[in-house]
């Protein structure tokens, strides 16, 4: 089932409701059997996030292990497949912007992120699997009123400039369709 030839790392951008998560996930289904789904969102008591997370599991349907990881994204990958809940073929993180959210309502400073995201570019190009990252792209509205707000707008366009040169291909979603950038 596994295609040959196709890209290790793909990073795949698109704002909300895009339409990024579904194209990762069927590029994925296309090409691979056994697939990895690191989750990084962390629900807590979110009545509304768990009816989103439910929405998310049954849209990729059966077949995937997961690994939820709110913080310690890189590591997972480091030590993968040892960490992992069975071998898979493919991994695909979803996502990034939800990683950086929980770095920074954990009280991370800018430097720390910084060097978190240096890990996870590194272990992104280290993965000994193919690799699917998705993302939301921020930028491509208002300039935000609030510190908090300028500050995750400002770090989620560096992070995901930074996971992008550690990627072979980029796509960019909107409305559902996806643009090839890299």
């Amino acid at each position: 089932m596994k295609k040959t030839n196709e890209t290790k790392k793909i990073f795949v951008l698109g704002g909300c409701r895009s339409g990024k998560s579904r194209f990762a996930e069927q590029w994925v289904t296309s090409r691979f059997q056994r697939k990895c789904f690191i989750a990084t969102l962390d629900v807590k008591n979110d009545k509304e996030m768990a009816k989103r997370v439910a929405m998310h599991r049954t849209s990729r349907g059966d077949g995937w292990s997961v690994i939820e990881e709110p913080l310690q994204l890189a590591d997972v990958l480091l030590n993968y497949p040892e960490k992992s809940p069975g071998k898979s073929d493919v991994i695909l993180i979803d996502c990034l912007t939800m990683w950086l959210t929980n770095l920074i309502l954990a009280g991370r400073d800018d430097k720390t992120i910084e060097k978190e995201v240096h890990k996870l570019t590194s272990a992104v190009r280290a993965c000994p699997v193919p690799l699917v990252l998705v993302a939301n792209e921020v930028g491509l509205g208002i300039v935000p009123e609030s510190f908090l707000g300028r500050r995750f707008r400002d770090l989620a366009g560096w992070t995901n400039q930074q996971v992008a040169t550690a990627c072979e291909t980029v796509y960019f979603v909107a409305a559902g369709l996806p643009i090839l950038l890299k």
